[in-house]
Order: structure tokens, then C-alpha cells, then sequence
């Protein structure tokens, strides 16, 4: 059984929306966050403590800005993607690539034309390791 490779937890869900509005954002403020997470209902101190926690995990790094902290993403959303599949593939497939694929199929939540995208990366992933292999390492 392959074990998919991730490096760390996967965000939380509260987590995941606070770096969302990062990502979108570039370097913002306990208040901006606040503002653009204002449909969910959260207290300004609840964003405030979130931030805090993304700093001290190394996810977000805080400057000081005057009187008030701004917080932009060190986690980029390729790496956060990566790591909540991971975790996917692990507590739900035992680690198993090839069982969340076959999942995928098996439930048609993959359909022809998605299947063939993934024919052809797979196709140039296979040309890719044949062609560094050839040329003496990566």
C-alpha cells in the first residue's frame, strides 16, 4: 500500500477560510479578515486568535504595521491542497492512492473526459521519468 506523502496536519476548516481570504488578499489585517469572513458570523477576536495560531504553526507570518498586525500566507495553497488530500487518502484509503482513484470511478465522480485528462498526465509523467531516468538522474 503506497502512503501518500504530506508534510503536516491539514488546516482546519476555520483555518482553511482564513488563509482562503489570505491567499485572495495578499497581507491583511485582523480587521480585513474579519470583514471578508463577515457572512460567517465569527467575532473579531475569534479571527484575531486564528490568525495568531496560523502564525505560531508557520503557516502565516504577522508584521507590525503601525498599531495593527498584517498576516500573509508562508502555506501556499498548492502545499495546504496537498497536504488535506493526503490526509484524505490516509484516514479514509490506508493510505492509498489507487483507492481513492478507484473510489472515484467507481461512485462515476470521474467521467469520460476527466478520465482522459488523466490518461494523458499520467502518459506525460511516464515520458517525464523515462526521459530523466535516460539523462542520469532528476
Amino acid at each position: 500500500m503506497e502512503k501518500a506523502r504530506r508534510a503536516g496536519p491539514p488546516l482546519t476548516p476555520l483555518e482553511l477560510r482564513i488563509m482562503q481570504v489570505l491567499w485572495e488578499t495578499g497581507p491583511a489585517t485582523v480587521q480585513v479578515v474579519h470583514e471578508k469572513l463577515s457572512g460567517e458570523k465569527l467575532a473579531y477576536t475569534t479571527v484575531q486568535t486564528m490568525l495568531n495560531v496560523l502564525h505560531r504553526k508557520g503557516k502565516a507570518k504577522r508584521t507590525l504595521r503601525g498599531k495593527a498586525y498584517e498576516y500573509e500566507p508562508l502555506l501556499s495553497q498548492e502545499k495546504a491542497n496537498s497536504q488535506a488530500v493526503g490526509d484524505l487518502v490516509d484516514r479514509l484509503f490506508g493510505g492509498s492512492v489507487e483507492g481513492l482513484v478507484m473510489n472515484l470511478v467507481n461512485t462515476q465522480q470521474l467521467n469520460p473526459t476527466n478520465l482522459k485528462r488523466l490518461q494523458t498526465l499520467i502518459e506525460d509523467s511516464r515520458k517525464l521519468t523515462t526521459q530523466q531516468s535516460m539523462s542520469g538522474g532528476f
